[in-house]
């Protein structure tokens, strides 16, 4: 079997992106009635909704915190979001996200509104293609401002990563598949915290600083998006988008070029 080249002889990837590209993103705020908030975002062959609940009575009970409440998140990936069929139910993989996506949001909410209750997150993954964790709390942060939770700042997602011993940015699936190392991160955009890291594979400090220079610089520009979604959905002016839909058909590096995302 024939090696994948993962960064071409022009420089661009597979795919015909930059390093510091993104795959084209589109994020639609409040697509569920029945949710208190809710989003859908597509994000290359990514295909993700997110709704959220609350604040609401805590259960199980125990749980409960008498002095502020608590953020609890449920990530699923739908049996067809992937090529070969998953079994229905939690796994390792989805209990952990879920785990590390509401440490993520607990630390940007203001759980201190709302002593004993509690906002539930539910991430529904309908077709996934790398970067879903990211794609998820991209979407919940988005269905988190469209219920109305209070937060410091909205959440951005992004990973960065080595490929073919080079750093870029939003891997694809091959990229994530056979790339030498995955980082990613979220934050909250204005002041730059960082809410989660993970990192999967070998860098050298130096690497780690580009990689996590360069995901940081991405959730910014995600950032953006986000926010122009919930202002096209609650917008009074007249030419506003309809439907509370925004989208970046291809996200240019700053240099202004134009490789072709997915």
């Amino acid at each position: 079997m024939d090696k994948v080249k993962l960064i071409r002889d022009d420089g661009l990837r597979t795919d015909g992106r930059k390093a510091d590209e993104l795959r084209p993103l589109k994020i639609e705020a409040n697509v569920l009635h029945r949710a208190d908030g809710s989003a859908y975002v597509e994000w290359g062959y990514n295909k993700v909704l997110a709704a959220v609940y609350g604040p609401r009575e805590t259960h199980p009970r125990y749980a409960q915190k008498m002095d502020r409440g608590i953020v609890q998140c449920r990530y699923n990936m739908a049996p067809f979001s992937v090529s070969e069929r998953r079994r229905p139910g939690p796994d390792r993989r989805s209990i952990e996200i879920s785990k590390v996506t509401a440490e993520a949001f607990d630390r940007a909410v203001l759980t201190e509104k709302f002593p004993r209750a509690s906002v539930d997150i539910y991430i529904e993954v309908l077709e996934a293609n790398a970067g879903t964790r990211c794609a998820g709390i991209i979407a919940a942060a988005v269905a988190m401002a469209d219920a109305g939770i209070p937060m410091r700042d909205m959440v951005a997602a992004c990973a960065a990563g080595k490929v073919a011993g080079k750093i870029v940015v939003d891997l694809d699936k091959e990229e994530d598949n056979l790339g030498q190392a995955d980082v990613p991160i979220a934050i909250m955009p204005r002041t730059g915290e960082i809410l989660l890291l993970q990192m999967d594979g070998h860098l050298t400090a130096t690497e780690f600083e580009q990689v996590l220079d360069m995901a940081t610089e991405a959730c910014k520009r995600i950032g953006a998006i986000q926010r122009e979604a919930l202002l096209n959905r609650y917008s009074t002016k007249p030419d506003a988008v309809k439907e509370g839909v925004a989208t970046l058909d291809r996200t240019a590096s700053p240099d202004g070029g134009d490789g072709n995302g997915k």
